[in-house]
């Protein structure tokens, strides 16, 4: 690529929306300063797995300090406009984000509570059984009614139903039952690898077909070369997804995990974080050329290497999300939303002072 083709690229990538739509890395300052030399707008980050209320909460007051620590480097996301005003302001938008609805418990009031604290996006099971539905990883019972009054909750509130760990049958049933977008956040296709987390061509016309989204991850388990992959493998996973649900039913959902141990990897593999072993990922490696947040603009400059047009690098990079996400949350203003946070926050920042473990 000449010289001047990396300067347009790099145009680009600093004028673009650019979202990632599932980042489950360490918390810290650190990994802020990263999406910003990334290029970053905005990125859906995990604030609970199997973690229950209490623990989420928790989780979530730590989250509001190292954010309110690191206002230069980051903003919280509660509409797509608070997104814009991080692209204006040269931050990155956090949008906060479940990848279990365990911390729902059995209280449908708590949707909205979670809401309000900004939590946006919300995966319906992690892996294995709750108390809405079955995860990937064993005989799929379907959608619970009490999960069917969850979907209308989350409809009502505007949080996403994310599926990307769900099984088929659930999936299918949560797709059927909301009546906004739901969407796999991180995933890959079943026809480049087999494996439960990815998903078959089917599944991912199905989804696309109904007005969902699918996020193309690159975590290297469920990469066609695995801990061998490149950022131009991950681009042939995108371009296989985009034939699939087309050019607008896709976006970036990278799953990057940097900056946590063994340990974590440990609990993520085991039911409820400690139980039986469901799998075992091996060696973790992303693929080469976007092994950290800050390598987002070698993403960029891949895709159009590899063929996508300039139309189609910004709608998978970030355009997409924006709109999809603006589908799901509705277009109330973001001091409106900001407000009634506040209040919850305050409230809940007065009841907690655990000292939190949480890592991710």
């Amino acid at each position: 690529m000449s010289l001047i083709n990396l300067h347009s690229t790099a145009d680009l990538h600093s004028n673009a929306i650019i979202i990632d739509g599932l980042i489950i890395a360490k918390w810290s300052r650190a990994l802020f300063e990263d999406m910003r030399k990334g290029g970053l707008t905005a990125a859906n980050c995990t604030v609970s797995v199997w973690e229950d209320f209490q623990g989420t909460i928790d989780n979530i007051v730590m989250v509001n300090q190292l954010m309110r620590d690191s206002a230069d480097l980051v903003r919280q996301v509660h509409t797509t406009e608070d997104i814009r005003q991080a692209k204006r302001e040269g931050r990155t938008g956090i949008i906060l984000g479940f990848q279990n609805a365990h911390a729902f418990e059995d209280q449908l009031g708590y949707v909205e509570i979670f809401k309000r604290l900004g939590v946006g996006i919300v995966q319906m099971c992690y892996n294995t059984q709750n108390l809405i539905g079955t995860g990937c990883y064993e005989r799929d019972g379907g959608l619970s009614g009490f999960g069917r009054e969850v979907i209308a909750e989350m409809n009502r509130v505007g949080i996403m139903c994310d599926l990307s760990h769900v099984g088929a049958v659930t999936s299918e049933e949560v797709i059927l039952e909301s009546k906004k977008p739901v969407c796999y956040s991180h995933c890959l296709p079943a026809g480049l690898k087999q494996h439960p987390r990815n998903k078959t061509d089917e599944q991912l016309k199905f989804i696309a077909d109904r007005g969902g989204f699918v996020g193309v991850t690159m975590f290297a388990p469920f990469l066609k070369k695995g801990i061998d992959s490149t950022v131009d493998d991950y681009c042939e996973a995108i371009g296989y997804i985009m034939n699939i649900v087309g050019e607008d039913a896709i976006g970036i959902g990278t799953d990057f995990t940097q900056g946590h141990g063994p340990e974590f990897f440990d609990m993520l593999t085991h039911d409820k974080g400690y139980a039986r072993s469901l799998t075992e990922f091996g060696k973790i490696v992303n693929p080469l050329g976007i092994r950290t947040v800050g390598e987002f603009p070698n993403l960029t400059e891949a895709l159009l290497k590899n063929g996508f047009s300039e139309p189609q690098v910004r709608k998978i990079m970030g355009e997409n999300w924006l709109r999809v996400l603006g589908d799901v949350w509705g277009t109330e203003h973001s001091q409106t939303q900001e407000s009634g946070a506040g209040l919850v926050s305050e409230q809940v920042v007065a009841a907690s002072d655990a000292e939190l473990a949480f890592q991710g």
